[in-house]
């Protein structure tokens, strides 16, 4: 099950995002060619086999990948919060 993505997070992402947006797209593939190479290439394979903007798909795919992961690591604080 995914992780409910909270808006904090959202809005977060979004302003990291949003004030340089190639800057963003740079810094993650280098994130994830280190953090997870198989689902780079796969992003990226994604992008450059679409009709659509490639560095759009890509974005997409990199923007869900790091709200799912804060969401999972928000998830797994609560599951192991201990008083």
């Amino acid at each position: 099950m995914i992780p409910i993505i909270s808006e904090e997070n959202a809005a977060m992402v979004f302003g990291e995002i949003f004030k340089d947006m190639p800057a963003w797209r740079k810094k993650m593939i280098h994130y994830l060619k280190e953090e997870n190479p198989e689902i780079n290439t796969a992003i990226i394979e994604a992008a450059n086999n679409t009709d659509l903007d490639p560095k759009a798909v890509a974005l997409g795919a990199y923007m869900t990948y790091i709200l799912i992961e804060m969401a999972m690591k928000d998830a797994d604080a609560i599951m192991n919060f201990k008083e």
